[in-house]
């Protein structure tokens, strides 16, 4: 693994006061969660720690007036932290797990092959009118539908302000405009808007804290409010980590939520499996459009199509002449 580069100025950019009051001990996220243990995190607060008690009697009155900190204050965020080999920078959350990347000559382009996967709902998509994101992360995906799937109104949702600033700074994410936007929001408050509900027609989750080992928003009522934010034809992706037992709940939560019409992609990148839930009527398509439109894909978007084809038959062990969910 590549040698980790802390960077501070992300960081220093964006320590500003919470925008809420909750201090519950467990935040839900866009991309990152509260880091355990002693981490260092992303927002540097000047109130008081909240475990603070009195000296005990003394005859200075300067020390009987002081306070003595128990414990301290838990960061909301990991820290967000940056490596670069071969020509490609990588996004981390302080640690070695790598949640972003993007080609330096090439910002525009998709990196890693499960980032890439994450873009398979175009097999079964026109360009809908509304994508979103929900994790930011090192903005690969935001970019590249913000830069060839127009017109589409294209937005991401990102609690931690560090990795909104780094998306800027370090990774080439344009400021946000008639088409852009970038949520400095909640997830779980994204998809539980009423006002979102019924306007999706794509949308790619890669919820993740320092830890990557699973998505820490994963429930089914997450899944369910999910599928009320999508279209009557959507489809959502959701990156998943297939050698974890988080995975099967996922699974298992993700089936509840969208009536068993789930199918998840093979493995890839050590870990990485893409999950692809449809919302609407059932779907029986012949694999030769599939085929068809993989071509036309791969021919104008450069993303490698027909090897989702692939997938799906190996992950749904359908040997009939259409892919049927």
């Amino acid at each position: 693994m590549t040698t980790l580069i802390k960077r501070a100025s992300a960081e220093a950019r964006a320590s500003r006061p919470a925008r809420d009051s909750r201090d519950s001990g467990e935040t839900r996220t866009g991309l990152a969660v509260a880091a355990p243990g002693p981490k260092a995190g992303n927002r540097h607060e000047t109130a008081r720690p909240k475990r603070m008690r009195r000296h005990g009697a003394t005859s200075d009155a300067a020390t009987d007036n002081a306070y003595l900190i128990e414990a301290p204050r838990k960061p909301r965020f990991a820290p967000v932290t940056f490596s670069e080999e071969s020509g490609v920078r990588y996004l981390h959350f302080g640690t070695e797990w790598v949640q972003g990347a993007m080609r330096l000559s090439k910002p525009d382009v998709i990196e890693l092959e499960y980032a890439e996967q994450m873009m398979a709902w175009l097999l079964f998509l026109g360009t809908p009118k509304r994508i979103v994101q929900l994790g930011l992360g090192a903005a690969a995906l935001t970019k590249f539908a913000y830069r060839f799937l127009r017109p589409a109104k294209v937005e991401a949702v990102e609690l931690n302000p560090a990795v909104v600033v780094a998306a800027r700074t370090m990774f080439a994410l344009p400021p946000d405009d008639a088409r852009l936007t970038v949520h400095e929001r909640d997830a779980w408050d994204f998809v539980n808007d009423r006002a979102n509900h019924g306007t999706v027609g794509a949308m790619q989750i890669d919820v993740y804290d320092a830890t990557a080992r699973g998505p820490v928003l994963d429930s089914v009522g997450f899944y369910r409010a999910v599928r009320a934010c999508l279209t009557e034809a959507g489809v959502v992706t959701i990156n998943l980590f297939g050698d974890h037992p988080s995975f099967v709940r996922n699974m298992k939560h993700l089936k509840a939520a969208f009536d068993g019409r789930v199918v998840a992609l093979p493995e890839v990148h050590e870990g990485n499996r893409i999950a692809i839930a449809f919302s609407g009527p059932a779907l029986d398509v012949p694999y030769a459009q599939l085929e068809q439109r993989a071509k036309l894909i791969e021919a104008k978007l450069g993303l490698p199509a027909r090897k989702w084809i692939k997938g799906l038959r190996e992950s749904t062990g359908q040997t009939g002449a259409s892919f049927a969910i």
